[in-house]
């Protein structure tokens, strides 16, 4: 059995002739996440992927391109391995079924099995399925198809060889019942046990004849077979033990696997095939075997003929690897099919990675510098703060306890939006303007610090580059290598150290988007008479002539202080104007003047930039995370030289007294009517 120190996390063997899609990147990234979990916790971690590579599709492929099928899965096996470098994915081991090491240990337990009466001989006629190199029963192929692939299937006779299957199924029905954990989720585990309830377990055909496929492991016990490749596939999970770990072997310390991680549509060789596999070896069965959904895209199965299939490599070169990896964990949950759309990744990027995290980082060391000299100040933990940060700590544990990756990251961003809205609520820039004491001040940054820290180390195993700038922009000792005990993060090492602010952590990203048509005479001239007005708030820290540009636009210029003398529109007039409320992201004020901010703010999917005539009343870092409302249809005007593609609205006479919101919470970009 394995030590209760270790934890032995794999994922399925990829068919080396596949082209790496975000299937394969899903499966592997969530298993990058538990190694790292883990090890983090303390345990002694064995992350093992690797490649299939016989069967009858190597053997083809190979012949088609006139090279021997070493050579061609050895041409093809680093599109996997230089993938997973660049998705940061901490593997302990790499296998092939080509390494004479594994054909060793192969042939070693067909020989075992052989030798115990659990394989014999016997002529086969049945339906074949090339694709999935398996065969099909009568009751099983539907006009002429594979039920799997869809694909025509041809009916052969042959010799044989056989895998005594059939003998462990009841034992494999109790085992399943009396482990609930065994197979999850829930739905899978169901689906395993009513196949095996409803029908009789047939024996497994474990060898292909020489005569029609020769590019295989060969039967120890018979020179005219190679092994059927899925027994072939399935021993790679004990074979790498024996020979990969540096400390050789490390069978007896991490065998049963922790944890299997494979898709839906290869459950059962793993379900049932693998266990009576390790059943007739007398060997103990794995703890979980977890079966996730599959990927569509934009509503649609991936598929080249279709054009559809998502490239992980061009995700990473577009848009981060650590924004992928986010996305694939967070946007469903994980054992449930997925559909993955542009649309909904790059709102997860601007909403909650770029806005709510990114900026969240951006402010906090940009006031520690402002307030404190780039030094985090010396202060006692905030209790609630610190109860807060011990119980989602715990949480995580939880969930990612039970492979509930988006659950996790839940959990992780409460602590994201609560230090966001304490820095609304606790106001530093106020505090540092003497209107509460230096220790409250100090209290408040310290705060932001230890927030940032364990935020740091919580994401660590979703998106460990990220987690690791944020530590260091927070000057942070924190050692990803090593790891945090039980409930608790250490912030005594905050104190005294310098932050190091850099670039944003995740930039923005922009797709375009329909513009609309607008009259600019009648813009133009609603934008003269808003500067105009009596009690209208001038746009620029020197307005002799009206510009038709965006600034503090108050809320007098409707009919709440229209005075008689307003000129009055008409509903098809006023429609033309287009207002949205928009999330501000960040806020700095305009140099050599006293009035002008110059906003970035979000429309969901769309950021702008706005320059303001409320910098009396605001301070930048005040504005920021709040949502306002603009006109978004205004035409572009430089102010100071700064280009400002909107207007914000406000209320005041002589001065902004008040900015316009909306009550409720909406999403950036709404139609305000």
């Amino acid at each position: 059995m394995s030590e209760q120190n270790t934890f032995y996390i794999t994922t399925p063997i990829y068919y080396v002739n596949d082209v790496p899609h975000i299937g394969h990147a899903y499966t592997t990234i969530a298993a990058d996440v538990l190694a790292r979990y883990w090890r983090l916790r303390g345990r002694d971690v064995f992350f093992l992927t690797g490649l299939d590579e016989h069967g009858q599709k190597v053997q083809q492929a190979a012949a088609k391109a006139g090279i021997d099928p070493q050579a061609h899965c050895d041409k093809l096996a680093p599109q996997f391995q230089d993938l997973w470098k660049r998705l940061n994915i901490s593997t302990n081991a790499f296998i092939r079924t080509t390494d004479v090491q594994h054909k060793s240990i192969v042939q070693q337990y067909l020989q075992e099995l052989f030798d115990k009466q659990l394989i014999y001989k016997a002529d086969y006629t049945g339906w074949y399925c090339t694709f999935d190199e398996r065969f099909w029963t009568e009751k099983d192929v539907v006009g002429g198809l594979c039920p799997d692939c869809k694909r025509s299937v041809e009916q052969l006779s042959e010799h044989n060889y056989f895998f005594k299957m059939g003998q462990y199924q009841d034992r494999l029905i109790d085992h399943i019942k009396q482990h609930p954990h065994f197979i999850r989720p829930e739905s899978r585990r169901n689906e395993v046990l009513g196949f095996l309830t409803t029908q009789k377990l047939s024996d497994l055909s474990i060898s292909r004849p020489k005569s029609r496929l020769s590019w295989g492991i060969e039967l120890p016990f018979d020179k005219n077979y190679v092994t059927y490749v899925w027994f072939d596939a399935l021993v790679n999970y004990v074979s790498a033990l024996e020979y990969l770990p540096q400390q050789k072997p490390a069978g007896n310390r991490f065998w049963p696997a922790n944890v299997h991680l494979v898709g839906k549509d290869i459950l059962t060789t793993h379900a049932v095939y693998w266990s009576t596999m390790l059943m007739a070896l007398n060997m103990p069965l794995p703890e979980t075997i977890f079966a996730h959904g599959w990927w569509t895209v934009d509503g649609e199965k991936m598929s080249k003929s279709r054009g559809n299939v998502v490239d992980p490599n061009k995700m990473v070169e577009t848009y981060g690897v650590d924004a992928f990896r986010y996305f694939l964990l967070r946007e469903v949950p994980f054992g449930f099919d997925g559909d993955f759309s542009t649309e909904a990744f790059v709102g997860r990027i601007n909403s909650e990675l770029a806005d709510d995290l990114g900026n969240l980082l951006s402010r906090s060391l940009t006031m520690i510098e402002r307030f404190a000299d780039g030094i985090i100040p010396s202060a006692r933990p905030n209790k609630d703060f610190s109860d807060k940060a011990g119980e989602v700590v715990a949480r995580v544990y939880v969930h990612l306890d039970r492979l509930e990756f988006g659950k996790a990251l839940e959990a992780i961003w409460e602590i994201v939006q609560s230090t966001n809205q304490y820095i609304d609520k606790t106001a530093p820039w106020k505090v540092a303007k003497g209107i509460g004491t230096k220790d409250h001040l100090n209290e408040i940054l310290f705060h932001l610090a230890a927030a940032l820290k364990t935020l740091g180390i919580l994401l660590y195993p979703f998106m460990p580059g990220k987690a690791e700038e944020i530590l260091r922009q927070t000057g942070s000792a924190w050692n990803p290598s090593g790891y945090f005990p039980a409930l608790a993060i250490d912030w005594n090492d905050l104190p005294g150290r310098k932050v190091v602010k850099g670039e944003p952590l995740f930039p923005r990203i922009e797709i375009a988007t329909e513009t609309v048509a607008v009259d600019e005479t009648v813009i133009t001239k609603a934008q003269t008479t808003a500067a105009s007005k009596k009690g209208a708030t001038p746009v620029s820290d020197t307005p002799a002539t009206p510009q038709p540009a965006p600034a503090a636009m108050p809320t007098t210029q409707t009919a709440a202080s229209a005075t008689p003398a307003a000129p009055q529109i008409t509903i098809d007039e006023f429609i033309k104007i287009q207002l949205k409320t928009a999330k501000v992201i960040s806020a700095e004020r305009v140099p050599k003047s006293e009035k002008l901010l110059k906003l970035q703010v979000s429309l969901g999917t769309e950021q702008r930039q706005i320059v303001a005539g409320i910098g009396k009343k605001y301070e930048p870092e005040s504005l920021v995370g709040k949502t306002i409302v603009i006109v978004a249809n205004l035409k572009p005007a430089k102010l100071m030289g700064i280009e400002s593609q909107g207007m914000v609205l406000a209320a005041g006479d002589s001065e902004v007294r008040g900015l316009a919101t909306i009550l409720e919470e909406v999403d950036p970009g709404t139609k305000v009517k």
